[in-house]
């Protein structure tokens, strides 16, 4: 199966949402959290410091710094504040309550899980190890000097992200896959933006081996690895690294639903998105991003001093925004699109794939309409007029977060442009690119008094229809809106 043969039949369109509807199975539902049965868990030290440099800062590349002395506590700030449970919801009609995380994921279901592979950290063993954030625990699968041929190097913190799609197949069916691959874009960002705020560097591979790298953590099978996070600098507590050779606890992952139902249409496009047994399929030289003006110079952006430890920790995905007349400030705008232009450290990303445009509602000093946002140069260009929150809403499959948010975007991406260049991998580095950009709008919106959420779900083609869209500009592959939320009751932090 082809990308373009996946993405073409998880279209949604008036037609395909009138068949027969699918019906939740409750009681099939997957546990939300894997763990491993039958290996030494270490605990993480509880409360960790709060990364006090302003979000702002941190989103614009300013590196923060640390307090941890030894690894466990370097860990656990890390993982609190990127990875870990944040808060809790409550079900009015059951009294049952359910986890939120730090990283978001489409209908809170979590297919991503956070391996990481440690060598010489200080009071902490080399080896490799799987988070549980229901516990904030390390569980160790193995212990010192594991090869796993990794792609990171000799960094001293290497994280394997992976993906269990049945968690989104459950609800979203042949379409999960789509919401997989955001949400690792989401857990990569929430990852290196948590070590910036500590003073680290990281750098992400996505050209890897899939097979090797499974069978090298000993995944169990109904979980993928997609991207490879590697952490380095001197804030790191290190020392020498242990030398002694590898014992393996493996461990049982837990069974996450009674049933898995196949998708095989999921199956394939994974399948034909791996690299099998060769890598650097990346090519040296690829198309340049396509140039562009508009007529519209962004002023200079807001300021912010909230903290990035709790901008992180407190950030939600609103279910809905209050409308009314209340607007956000074009400096406002301009301190969130800024977030977006920053580079991505990954080896994708010698060129960009995603394009924004924005539905804007209510903002001051921006008149309503469509604007292309032109990133090379920071400037917006109008493509409609007019108010735009019944299109926002319907194109979004008539939620109406999207016309009462201040401004929706749609992210379009370039598929063709990434296909020449990675092949079938192209595609998941598009959704990966959107997810990552869905991170900075999320927390670049925290940071200013705002609320956000991504909306996976539109009309495919209305989208292209409505933006004058032809297919050399690119495919929609992510919505979002942001604005003043409303106040969830059943949320407790």
């Amino acid at each position: 199966m082809t990308w373009s043969e996946y993405h073409e039949f998880t279209k949604h369109s008036v037609e395909s949402l009138r068949r027969p509807r699918h019906v939740l199975d409750w009681a099939n539902m997957p546990d939300p959290f894997r763990h491993y049965g039958g290996v030494p868990v270490l605990d993480l030290p509880p409360d960790p410091p709060v990364p006090e440099t302003p979000a702002l800062e941190v989103l614009n590349d300013i590196p923060g710094s640390t307090s941890a002395r030894d690894g466990p506590g370097f860990l656990s700030e890390l993982l609190f504040y990127s990875a870990a449970i944040s808060a809790s919801k409550l079900v009015p009609s059951t009294g049952d309550r359910y986890a939120l995380r730090v990283n978001p994921s489409s209908g809170n279901l979590h297919p991503t899980e956070f391996h990481f592979l440690t060598r010489g950290l200080k009071e902490w063993p080399d080896g490799l190890y799987h988070y549980r954030p229901s516990a904030h625990v390390a569980e160790q699968r193995a212990l010192g000097e594991v090869g796993l041929n990794l792609p990171g190097g000799c960094a001293p913190i290497v994280f394997v992200l992976t993906s269990i799609a049945w968690r989104e197949a459950w609800k979203y069916r042949d379409r999960a896959y789509r919401y997989c691959l955001h949400d690792i874009g989401h857990a990569w960002q929430s990852l290196v933006l948590a070590a910036r705020a500590m003073g680290c560097d990281s750098f992400a591979i996505g050209d890897f081996k899939d097979d090797l790298i499974a069978s090298s953590c000993r995944l169990h099978e109904d979980e993928w690895p997609m991207l490879v996070v590697e952490l380095h600098c001197a804030s790191i507590p290190t020392h020498e690294p242990d030398t002694g050779g590898a014992v393996w606890y493996g461990g049982h992952a837990n069974q996450l639903s009674t049933e898995r139902i196949a998708y095989p249409r999921i199956e394939a496009i994974h399948q034909s998105t791996k690299l099998e047994n060769r890598i650097g399929h990346c090519k040296s030289t690829i198309d340049p991003v396509p140039a562009g003006r508009g007529e519209i110079k962004l002023p200079p952006p807001a300021v912010s001093s909230f903290p990035f430890g709790d901008v992180a920790r407190t950030r939600r995905s609103a279910l809905d925004f209050m409308g009314g007349m209340q607007a956000m400030s074009l400096s406002q705008i301009s301190a969130i699109l800024a977030v977006t232009r920053r580079p991505f450290l990954v080896d994708f990303a010698a060129t960009r794939f995603i394009q924004l445009y924005m539905y804007i509602h209510r903002v001051d000093g921006l008149e309503r309409g469509v604007y292309r946002f032109w990133s090379e140069c920071a400037e917006l260009e109008r493509i409609k007029s007019g108010d735009q929150r019944l299109a926002a809403a319907g194109l979004s499959l008539g939620q109406d977060l999207a016309g009462n948010a201040c401004v929706t975007f749609s992210m379009i991406g370039d598929f063709d442009r990434a296909a020449r260049a990675h092949g079938n991998r192209g595609y998941r580095y598009v959704h990966f690119e959107a997810g990552a950009i869905g991170q900075r709008l999320y927390l670049a919106a925290e940071a200013l008094g705002l609320g956000a959420t991504g909306i996976g779900a539109f009309y495919d083609n209305e989208v292209h229809r409505y933006l004058n869209l032809t297919p050399e500009h690119g495919q929609v592959v992510y919505h979002f809106a942001i604005g003043y939320p409303v106040i969830d009751a059943r949320l407790e932090a």
